[in-house]
């Protein structure tokens, strides 16, 4: 991340607990995205789709349906993502705004690596395979691959609203596409 990328999502976060929630705490919204993340990326590894309602909007279910279908098993095997293949998470994009009927809205962009053992073929641009460990003897190697992931959280913070943080984007780069 840049320097003024980091100041800017600081300045941002800043403006969330000024104005919007006094108790909003960077780490802890990390720690949930990554939960967040974890749970919906083992639900679409399964297809199971319609426990996902609550969590992720309406729109992106209905893309997620579409594609999710067309998959074949090793890429629906790769968007599982359990807490500790975790490698990294970083912020991306914060944003704050208003509709047009005054309603206030904060989203931010999450980027996720984690570490799956999926069977993808070599050929899949945009991965980076960072492991081969050898168990016991040179016959017996596990591929790891390197994955990355994108989820947008996205919260309403008019007053009266739901104070839950719902998934407005998932992209699985190379694998949901």
């Amino acid at each position: 991340t840049s320097p003024i990328a980091w100041l800017r999502t600081r300045f941002y976060y800043l403006l969330i607990r000024v104005y919007f929630d006094q108790e909003f705490s960077v780490e802890e919204f990390t720690r949930g995205a990554k939960q967040a993340f974890s749970v919906v990326s083992k639900l679409l590894s399964q297809r199971k789709l319609d426990l996902l309602d609550e969590l992720v909007s309406a729109e992106v279910l209905q893309a997620l349906k579409e594609k999710i279908s067309l998959l074949p098993d090793s890429h629906r095997d790769a968007l599982a993502a359990d807490m500790d293949a975790i490698m990294y998470t970083t912020e991306g994009d914060v944003r704050i705004y208003y509709d047009d009927d005054g309603r206030k809205f904060v989203s931010i962009l999450m980027r996720f690596w984690y570490l799956n053992g999926a069977n993808l073929p070599d050929e899949v641009p945009g991965e980076t395979k960072v492991f081969q460990i050898v168990f016991g003897d040179e016959s017996t190697k596990e591929k790891r691959h390197l994955l990355t992931a994108n989820y947008e959280f996205q919260r309403e913070f008019t007053e009266g609203a739901k104070p839950d943080w719902t998934i407005t984007r998932i992209e699985h780069p190379r694998l949901l596409e």
